[in-house]
């Protein structure tokens, strides 16, 4: 199985743009690149921030280009969308009794969690009682099988002072007693929201953020002043990325591609054929 996570599209960031905003141009290219790339896809996810307004006319736009994909499609909810809109953009979307955008799924062997994270009104990260709740009980009704999980907001401190949230925020309390007892089993934790590619842990569990479709925030870890603007750059036009979650014969393993132009340096023709040959008799005999 192969899950593709795309990520902080924020379609609607600049609407009356001529002829099609920067973030409708950029989805297009990583949509067209996924079409294009080699590996087949069994799912596409879009962890959150898939609007920049949350409005009807962005969440529109973004499903009419999504139509054209022959893959499921799965959305999760980021501090920039709306849940009413989601829901109406992609109306087979699971929810809760309580109206949260979550829901879980098994296949080949893989419980796939999906986990809301947004508070309207509120730019970092949410998880109340109820969502940890659901959470624990998921984890609880499918025992011994491993796990991954997708969500918007990294629940970890990247250093990035602006994004990040409070380490004592209660929310992050919640999600880690809500996983405690199965971080073994829980392969990995996926995220948005950053904007860059980041590695960390959250309760001894891997958390990796997917890099953003929109431009990237800046890689600037210096403390950063709410009263005094120092002219550091914050966003920039690094190429759009998405993630690729292969999980086969029990290993999950991730892949990262930017999207841009680029050249082929070698192609796999006969002349490479010992080289491969070689490499695939070694294997077993380190």
């Amino acid at each position: 199985m192969i899950i593709a996570q795309m990520t902080d599209i924020h379609i609607g960031f600049e609407p009356e743009a001529r002829p099609e905003e920067l973030n409708r141009q950029r989805f297009r290219a990583v949509l067209d690149r996924l079409q294009k790339q080699p590996n087949p896809v069994d799912l596409l996810l879009l962890t959150g921030d898939i609007t920049d307004r949350g409005d009807r006319e962005s969440f529109e736009k973004t499903a009419e280009l999504l139509s054209e994909l022959d893959m499921p499609v799965k959305a999760l909810v980021g501090n920039h969308d709306t849940r009413e809109e989601l829901l109406n953009a992609f109306p087979d979307t699971q929810t809760t009794d309580e109206g949260f955008i979550q829901s879980a799924f098994m296949q080949d062997g893989l419980l796939v969690i999906l986990l809301d994270t947004l508070e309207p009104g509120r730019h970092g990260g949410a998880f109340c009682e109820k969502r940890a709740s659901w959470l624990a009980g998921i984890l609880a009704d499918n025992p011994d099988v491993p796990v991954v999980i997708f969500m918007h907001h990294p629940p970890v401190i990247s250093g990035i002072a602006w994004m990040d949230p409070d380490p004592a925020d209660k929310w992050l309390a919640r999600l880690c007693e809500a996983l405690s007892g199965h971080e073994a089993r829980v392969l990995a934790i996926h995220c948005g929201h950053l904007h860059r590619q980041l590695s960390a842990r959250f309760c001894g569990i891997p958390v990796s953020v997917t890099p953003s479709v929109a431009p990237l925030v800046s890689m600037d870890m210096r403390p950063i002043s709410s009263t005094k603007p120092d002219s550091r750059a914050l966003i920039t036009t690094e190429p759009p990325t998405y993630a690729l979650h292969r999980w086969e014969n029990g290993h999950l393993a991730s892949h990262y591609e930017r999207v841009g132009d680029w050249e082929v340096l070698a192609y796999y023709g006969p002349h490479l054929v010992p080289m491969i040959k070689h490499m695939e008799d070694e294997k077993g005999l380190g």
